[in-house]
């Protein structure tokens, strides 16, 4: 099988459960480090499927590699390569197809709740589950884009989730947090975090607070969620 791409887009937001998954499974990947300069590839042909993970920048900077990134998931997407955006991989998804992606007017940052709207969704990525214990990092939002299916919404952002054509999704949610992950965002961006929580901005304290029991409850969901996924991957 030809490997997943994974797209890191900052080097404190690494492929996560995500890689673990696809380790454990067997499944080969490469990284493309955008972060430290890397090309995008040309052609989604050489690819099992393309992963993109959250950064802290905007799909809306001016950004060298918007573009090109842009181009190359609106060939795997018409093409059937599968695509998995966690966060700003998602916003890279929507903005490719020619949706709105926008500024909120107060981020989502903390352990949060979102929930099932589309009850193919729940049966066939998230084991039937109505809702979803998720990370949350993002201060911006996307409209739907064209030929998606919402899939998991919330009050903060009507848009939490979609999938287009059973096997392209992505996520606004972080769903392949590691506890690596949650301690090492909480120290880099210590200074976006208030201190005290409010309905959807969480303290470093609360953020960091029973990490095992909320990592078990989100791997059970991410671990699903990949596995559905990888069922589209290409030979």
């Amino acid at each position: 099988m030809r490997p997943v791409a994974i797209f890191r887009f900052s080097p404190t937001e690494t492929p996560g459960r995500f890689g673990d998954w696809l380790d454990a499974h067997g499944i080969a990947w490469e990284l493309v480090a955008l972060d430290e300069g890397a090309a995008v590839p040309a052609t989604p042909g050489d690819y099992a499927g393309i992963g993109m993970m959250g950064g802290p920048m905007s799909v809306n900077d001016d950004l060298p590699w918007v573009a090109p990134l842009a181009g190359l998931l609106r060939d795997a997407i018409m093409e059937g390569t599968p695509v998995i955006g966690h966060c700003l991989g998602a916003q890279l998804m929507a903005k490719a197809l020619g949706a709105r992606v926008w500024r909120m007017r107060e981020p989502e940052i903390g352990w949060l709740h979102v929930d099932v709207c589309d009850r193919g969704a729940r049966r066939e990525w998230f084991g039937g589950l109505p809702r979803l214990p998720v990370f949350q990092w993002h201060y911006d939002a996307f409209d739907l884009p064209p030929m998606a299916t919402r899939i998991l919404t919330n009050e903060a952002a009507a848009n939490q989730g979609f999938v287009i054509d059973d096997r392209h999704v992505g996520f606004q949610c972080h769903i392949e947090m590691t506890r690596d992950l949650v301690e090492s965002w909480c120290r880099t961006g210590a200074a976006e975090l208030p201190a005290r929580s409010s309905a959807h901005r969480q303290s470093a304290a609360d953020l960091q607070s029973d990490l095992p029991a909320r990592l078990a409850a989100l791997g059970e969901v991410a671990d699903g969620v990949y596995a559905r996924w990888a069922q589209g991957l290409r030979r």
